[in-house]
């Protein structure tokens, strides 16, 4: 809306209005509001209305992404997908990195109680990663019931976070770590040597590539999304469903008209989400 109102203002009336049909491009599944955007219909993108966003950036949905990075490094980034779809497609079990990575997560989660998973990108372009897996992982497999609706039995998905190494080196690296014995053999201060023992051994895999180049950051996201689906189905969960994020749209749109209202809304939220409402409201008040 904001870039319309710019081109709008500056050309106006009905030179602005056809400058936007011919101009603007829509990324949608939904043609009427399209329309009345002002775009021309056949300036829409469309994609499949099934597919979470998540899952959406090798489709249309990746249009500003390639306008980017320009085309031809957008194909690479596909050709990056392809090359790792067929290797989950047709590599055996054993030499299968997605298949390896998931049961890896499902023997450490599930019998290990490693509920945590800190993914930590060594390269500064990749900093948002991890915060991409944390959607990818948690939304799709971070559920309650399987498939046939029957509470699932185990933890169904870590909690995914982490940091760039250059950020995260001195808060939370502890692969390996000293025992009492070999502290106080270095002859360290008794008195300190608590201090400086540390359990270590927390499972850790490492991914490495020459440099990081679309397509290795393409074969790189489809190996999480394969390692997603192979957890998935091993838990008996839909890694594709999001029905959290369904009602966490249904309760925000309750909310909204209560934090526009000009008078004052009966509320019949929680405590907490009442008291939030009203101090939101009274300081629009007082502005």
């Amino acid at each position: 809306r904001s870039a319309r109102e710019w081109l709008l203002a500056g050309l106006g009336g009905a030179a602005g209005e056809a400058a936007i049909a011919r101009h603007f491009v829509a990324v949608s599944t939904n043609k009427a509001e399209v329309e009345r955007f002002g775009i021309d219909p056949e300036n829409m993108f469309e994609f499949w209305d099934w597919v979470g966003g998540r899952y959406s950036f090798t489709s249309a949905i990746g249009l500003s992404l390639m306008v980017a990075i320009g085309p031809e490094r957008y194909r690479q980034m596909l050709d990056g997908f392809h090359a790792m779809d067929e290797h989950f497609r047709t590599a055996p079990f054993e030499q299968n990195l997605p298949v390896l990575l998931g049961l890896l997560g499902i023997w450490y989660g599930n019998f290990f109680r490693a509920e945590s998973h800190a993914v930590l990108p060594y390269d500064q372009y990749l900093w948002r990663f991890p915060a991409y897996l944390q959607q990818l992982d948690m939304e799709s497999n971070g559920k309650s019931v399987t498939r046939d609706g029957r509470p699932v039995g185990c933890q169904t998905g870590p909690i995914v976070w982490g940091e760039p190494g250059t950020n995260g080196q001195h808060a939370f690296y502890l692969a390996l770590g000293r025992t009492t014995d070999e502290v106080a053999a270095e002859g360290v201060d008794p008195e300190l040597v608590p201090h400086r023992t540390f359990p270590g051994n927390r499972p850790t895999n490492t991914i490495l590539a020459h440099r990081l180049t679309p397509a290795v950051l393409g074969a790189l996201v489809a190996l999480y999304e394969h390692k997603v689906f192979t957890q998935g189905a091993i838990w008996q969960v839909n890694s594709f469903d999001q029905w959290g994020v369904e009602l966490g749209k249904v309760l925000a749109n309750r909310i909204i008209p209560e934090l526009q209202a000009e008078g004052e809304p009966g509320l019949a939220h929680d405590a907490s989400t009442n008291a939030l409402i009203e101090r939101y409201r009274a300081s629009r008040r007082q502005r």
